[in-house]
């Protein structure tokens, strides 16, 4: 099996490398393309791919989501320079701070008024859809169109948001986890504080000696070029291997560790390894996307009810994000259009699935929450894939029409 996984992803991932350019212009993403290729290679179709649902499968697939979010929050953390990153301190910390809850609260909200369940399962619902995936954001904020199109504020505000906040989540889903498993409240407290302040120490140390240790290997030229282009990847796995040693908020812990490595070099050592990060986030996606299209849970789905399924998608997407970058329109210093923008291109993906399977992890599986949450996803990477080439194209037209608006 595993040897059909790797034919059937690699084929796919070297077909969307080959295209990767015209894939950009056309309403396509290459998680989109795996997650179709991951629904027809599987059991509920040609039955290539022969693997459990996600509901029976949960754990395989946490730790998959785990690692591969680890890569892309390193990439996000080293995709702008240090000074870029400081000056967007203030709306990102409003994003983080405001933006989080209250998208955790409207999701929450949703969940519950469309499937008609508890507050503990829509508690679970709302904290592991409420981060922005970087992943599959990297997509609407890199790339030519993006670059040509979106503003540089509007593309790395979105860039941060979506590589903090898959850390900062954590506290959302152990609170979650509180109102619906064994865990108390004060539990929960102290397990967040402990995760996520030693994540903030480790991860600066961590990427302090990295970037000193590279420093010192390049002026001493010990490193060859290829160990160089891999470096950041490589510190970004032992992170987060030592952060789970030390129980620690991983994700968070790697992106911190990137800020910091990042604050150590400058932007034109960076240039031609954030090429390489960019590629390297982009395909290694597409398994993961493969694997969760073959381990759709059907039958869990059709349980859910088709209207009450299309009430959960439509109000997740329309409602958990919208309201509430409009709504902060002021405080954040945007425009309509940027406002519009983010709200909508706040896409769900990678960074759910961690949740969510960290929620069935912590609290044993529940089908109910597993095949919501999945959905979704699922709903997310279809729309916020065929929507980023025409949504580039309306914000183009929209900033033609304010010729003084900044770049």
């Amino acid at each position: 099996m595993v040897d059909t996984l790797l034919t059937v992803a690699g084929a796919l991932a070297l077909v969307v490398a080959a295209l990767s350019a015209l894939i950009q212009r056309v309403p396509l993403s290459g998680p989109l393309l795996a997650l179709v290729t991951g629904i027809v290679f599987g059991p509920a179709v040609l039955g290539v791919i022969d693997l459990p649902t996600v509901v029976e499968g949960h754990k395989e697939l946490h730790e998959v989501s785990r690692i591969l979010l680890a890569i892309s929050v390193m990439a996000v953390a080293l995709r702008y320079p240090i000074g870029a990153v400081r000056s967007r301190i203030r709306p990102v910390a409003v994003l983080l701070g405001v933006a989080m809850l209250g998208m955790a609260l409207l999701t929450t909200a949703v969940s519950a008024a469309a499937l008609g369940i508890g507050l503990g399962a829509a508690a679970l619902l709302g904290a592991a859809l409420t981060p922005t995936d970087p992943v599959l954001a990297s997509s609407v904020v890199t790339g030519e169109p993006a670059e040509k199109a979106i503003t540089a504020r509007t593309r790395q505000l979105l860039s941060l948001e979506s590589g903090a906040n898959d850390g900062l989540a954590l506290p959302l889903v152990l609170a979650a986890v509180a109102i619906a498993g064994p865990l108390t409240g004060t539990e929960a407290l102290l397990e967040s504080l402990w995760q996520v302040l030693g994540a903030v120490a480790f991860g600066m140390a961590a990427g302090w000696m990295g970037g000193k240790t590279l420093r010192h290997a390049e002026e001493r030229r010990t490193i060859e070029s290829g160990p160089l282009l891999i470096y950041t990847l490589l510190l970004a796995l032992v992170v987060l291997g030592a952060s789970g040693l030390l129980r620690l908020d991983g994700i968070l812990a790697v992106f911190v560790c990137g800020l910091a490595f990042n604050a150590t070099s400058s932007a034109s050592e960076r240039a031609d390894e954030n090429k390489i990060d960019e590629a390297v986030n982009r395909l290694m996606v597409l398994p993961l996307f493969t694997v969760l299209g073959a381990m759709i849970p059907w039958r869990e789905w059709g349980e859910l009810g088709w209207w009450r399924a299309l009430l959960l998608v439509l109000g997740v997407l329309l409602l958990r994000r919208l309201p509430v970058l409009l709504a902060l329109k002021r405080p954040l210093s945007l425009t309509w259009r940027d406002a519009v923008f983010l709200g909508w291109f706040g896409p769900i993906g990678v960074s759910a699935l961690f949740y969510l399977t960290m929620e069935a992890h912590r609290l044993g599986a529940d089908p109910l929450v597993l095949a919501a949450g999945t959905l979704v996803v699922a709903a997310s990477t279809v729309v916020h894939g065929v929507t980023t080439a025409p949504g580039l194209a309306l914000y183009r037209r929209a900033a033609d029409r304010e010729p003084g608006a900044a770049r």
